[in-house]
């Protein structure tokens, strides 16, 4: 009879703490659900197209918050390109469709966002709230990946789950009080799993430091639109909204560079 080597207490200890590095992030995301669940329908705020800034430019209306997107675009057509450079470099797959993903949902955030603030209404802000919900969970299968090192149905599941929760608040939206708990589940994951993600498992204080100045700058992004009219009345020339867009345009920039500070690293 073969007998197996008896496992040392550290190999059970190294082992217990992976377990709970898988285990962790999994049971906030099934607390946070049910949380949300047990919380009940949230609905949108009452007067939530009534943006302060409503000027026109050169036969634009609400140009402000229209034309404020197209940093959107910028930003995104910088990260796919470095996504497509970089795609047939190994080093990077657990995070090139995550990043690929997130580019990709600025650009069309770029263009659904300026879409719905043309004509603000429900029927237009879905465009707006989908390509925001995608690049969420673009960002975080990103970081959950390169992490956690799980396999590439987890973007599956984020970018389903993203598609799925703007429908949900779609479908509500037309058959009584729209329900926006999934898609601010999907907002708020990334925010709350990243930070945790990174630490657990060892990030370097480089990449840390990236993804904590996005998160603040798109913590500042969401002050400012709940203070859009009185922002306006005492910059005037900006709104709490316009300064959204150009604070989430920034917090888009910084995970892009990191991500080409990633292909630098894995290039050398």
């Amino acid at each position: 009879m073969v007998t197996q080597p008896a496992q040392s207490p550290g190999s059970s200890r190294i082992k217990t703490r992976q377990d709970t590095r898988h285990i962790l992030p999994w049971a906030i995301v099934a607390l946070v659900a049910i949380g949300l669940a047990l919380y009940g329908p949230i609905a949108q705020l009452e007067h939530y197209h009534d943006f302060a800034d409503h000027r026109s430019w050169m036969g634009i209306p609400n140009a402000g918050d229209v034309l404020s997107n197209l940093g959107f675009a910028v930003v995104g057509g910088y990260g796919l390109a470095l996504v497509l450079r970089t795609r047939h470099n190994a080093a990077l797959d657990a995070i090139r469709t995550g990043y690929g993903l997130f580019s990709f949902a600025l650009i069309l955030t770029a263009f659904g966002s300026g879409w719905y603030h043309l004509v603000p209404d429900n029927a237009r802000l879905v465009w707006d709230r989908l390509p925001i919900a995608l690049a969420c969970a673009g960002i975080l299968s990103a970081v959950w990946r390169d992490t956690l090192e799980d396999g590439r149905w987890v973007d599956w599941l984020w970018a389903i789950l993203a598609f799925v929760s703007v429908m949900w608040w779609w479908y509500t939206d037309n058959h009584g009080v729209g329900d926006l708990r999934p898609y601010l589940y999907v907002q708020f994951m990334p925010l709350l799993l990243i930070p945790l993600l990174q630490w657990r498992n060892n990030a370097s204080v480089r990449e840390r430091w990236y993804f904590a100045a996005a998160i603040g700058l798109y913590v500042l992004a969401k002050a400012a639109e709940l203070l859009d009219h009185l922002i306006f009345q005492h910059v005037d020339y900006l709104s709490g909204h316009t300064i959204k867009h150009l604070f989430s345009v920034l917090a888009g920039l910084v995970i892009v560079l990191n991500y080409a500070h990633r292909k630098k690293e894995a290039e050398n």
